[in-house]
């Protein structure tokens, strides 16, 4: 019973978070039963290959939202830096790292532009985003003279497609996989104890020792299960190493750094940390730097999966980076939004597109539902802060 008591304790103390790995839990066990194949090995990879790039550009949106602002600019971005890698490597037929860093320096340097407008003119960064979404897209047209470039081929084409797989050798399945899942949940489990550790030395209040082991358990098993599947497809794709390496510097950045706690309150109460002495233009404009940065990642990213590029690549990825982040937890308003929400609700995203497509529901359909479960989490936002300004 006081297991029992503390689980409905921690879910109640900590709803917003909570209430996101419910609803993914239910989601993916509802496709599971609906179709045998959703939680196969093979399809699993896929999930990770073909929403990588809405992961990525999810995680420098998190920070711009949390500032209290939007960028609709991103999926444009996408477009032109993997045109300019396109463009790089194989009309003019240099390496595949020229058109990796031509890539990331076009996105620091639309980062900047877009920045500089937003923290030292004054612009909404809604407008200046707007704007560049045309401007960014039309470059592109540009930059590729309206027709596709493909393909890339070699180690570029790898960055997205390629897999780690035979390091260590194997009877069916691939060892290094489960080897690099086994290092990250004792690495989860060890900051999660010094997480508790501190919470204790604060005089916070935490969980109770049953708990934490039970909740450590069971993410331990969930992602060691999620492992050892990715182990009996092709092994450990390149393209997820990159995205744990984000995840895990975002996460240090964002809860962590002085630069994290400025985003925050510069989201959370604009007027208190100018007051505070917090230099509100330059937090402004490094995160839309860091966005510019991260979307051009997501454009090598997503380059290298289609193996060309596209003047239309990276339609409305705004929205769904912006919705991942929304049902991931963060507020509307700023000042709240953690990477791993932002990671469950882009996982949501991924998981209802991957499912309803091979339920074979309809494209407008897949959109109608994507539509309403952006609408209902933003509604369970605001409940939720009706509910909390109701308890003080």
């Amino acid at each position: 019973m006081n297991v029992i008591a503390g689980a409905r304790d921690l879910v109640t103390r900590h709803l917003r978070e909570s209430g996101i790995f419910i609803a993914f839990a239910m989601i993916v066990i509802l496709f599971s039963v609906l179709n045998p194949n959703f939680l196969s090995p093979g399809n699993l990879t896929n999930i990770i290959l073909q929403y990588s790039y809405i992961l990525i550009l999810a995680i420098g949106m998190l920070m711009i939202i949390v500032a209290g602002h939007i960028d609709l600019s991103v999926g444009s971005v996408v477009a032109l830096t993997g045109a300019v890698s396109a463009v790089v490597v194989i009309r003019m037929g240099m390496p595949w790292y020229m058109g990796v860093i031509a890539a990331l320096v076009v996105g620091l340097l639309v980062g900047m532009w877009q920045g500089f407008w937003v923290a030292y003119v004054g612009i909404p960064g809604f407008i200046v985003t707007l704007a560049g979404m045309l401007l960014f897209r039309g470059m592109t047209y540009l930059v590729l003279d309206n027709v596709s470039l493909s393909p890339f081929g070699g180690t570029y084409y790898e960055i997205a497609n390629g897999f780690s797989n035979g390091l260590l050798g194997g009877a069916g399945f691939d060892v290094f996989t489960v080897v690099i899942f086994a290092i990250g949940v004792a690495g989860y489990a060890v900051s999660q104890w010094r997480t508790r550790q501190g919470k204790i030395a604060y005089r916070q209040s935490v969980e109770s020792i049953p708990m934490f082991a039970l909740k450590i358990v069971l993410v331990g098993a969930v992602v060691m299960w999620f492992g050892y599947q990715l182990a009996q497809s092709r092994g450990l794709p390149f393209v997820l190493i990159i995205l744990a390496v984000l995840v895990i510097v975002y996460t240090l950045v964002t809860q962590k750094s002085v630069f994290g706690r400025h985003i925050y309150a510069v989201g959370g109460n604009l007027h208190a940390a100018q007051l505070s002495g917090v230099k509100v233009r330059r937090i402004n404009f490094w995160i839309f730097v860091n966005m510019g940065v991260l979307a051009s990642v997501a454009g090598i990213v997503y380059s290298s999966r289609m193996n060309a590029a596209q003047p239309a690549a990276g339609n409305m990825f705004e929205l769904d980076a912006i919705a991942a982040c929304f049902i991931g937890g963060a507020s509307t308003t700023g000042g709240v939004g953690r990477v791993g929400g932002a990671m469950i609700g882009g996982l949501i995203m991924a998981v209802m597109s991957n499912g309803m497509q091979l339920m074979g529901v309809p494209q407008s359909m897949q959109q109608v539902v994507k539509g309403l479960v952006l609408l209902l989490a933003v509604a369970f936002d605001i409940w939720n802060k009706r509910r909390a300004a109701a308890a003080r």
